[in-house]
């Protein structure tokens, strides 16, 4: 048997799994997708899979915690063409360093995201760094949980941020996990518009 011969047969067996395994995906139904861990690219791929989303005429919204008044790339194209964002505009706890200002602000866009997920219009939504404000205790997880099981079943969600919640990871139906092998900023390298922000 030839070397052409062998590839053509091993490609032959991948493309009668991955074959078999489309057959066997049957159920449509919106995706709760979670974007954890501690590298770099958790909301740049939240905003990636927004950017899809749009670029296949569905309506989308986006609700980000932890950040700040400052420029903000994707939220200047995003907006532009139709999505809703919510912001909690406060900056980083480590700046602000008022619990009750940081609690209020986040349960501000958290009752926005609650009638978004209320919105069977919305396609997909974005809940970038909300893990954050559950894992503070800003934000009710049980309270999340119970909205994200609500929603109406074909709204895909994306949460994006560090340390998901175990009961998150078990609820969602696909969950990644970025890894931190190298990040230019512990170089003493500063954060780069259009790359990094």
């Amino acid at each position: 048997m030839s070397d052409q011969q062998r590839h053509q047969a091993r490609q032959q067996k991948v493309k009668e799994n991955v074959d078999a395994k489309i057959a066997s995906a049957q159920q449509e139904k919106g995706l709760l997708l979670v974007v954890t861990g501690n590298g770099k690219g958790k909301s740049t791929s939240g905003f990636g899979t927004i950017t899809r989303a749009i670029g296949h005429e569905q309506k989308c919204a986006v609700a980000q915690f932890v950040k700040g008044t400052w420029d903000n790339g994707e939220r200047n194209v995003l907006e532009k063409l139709g999505v809703e964002f919510q912001v909690m505009a406060t900056g980083f706890t480590w700046e602000t360093q008022n619990k009750q200002t940081d609690t209020d602000a986040a349960q501000a866009v958290w009752k926005e995201c609650l009638r978004m997920l209320q919105d069977p219009s919305l396609h997909v939504l974005l809940f970038d760094e909300i893990t954050y404000m559950i894992n503070f205790g800003y934000i009710d997880l049980d309270e999340v949980i119970d909205a994200l099981q609500q929603r109406p079943p074909m709204q895909s969600v994306i949460i994006t941020g560090r340390g998901a919640h175990r009961r998150l990871i078990e609820l969602a139906d696909t969950v990644s996990e970025v890894k931190n092998t190298k990040h230019a900023f512990d170089s003493g390298i500063k954060a780069l518009k259009g790359v990094d922000w």
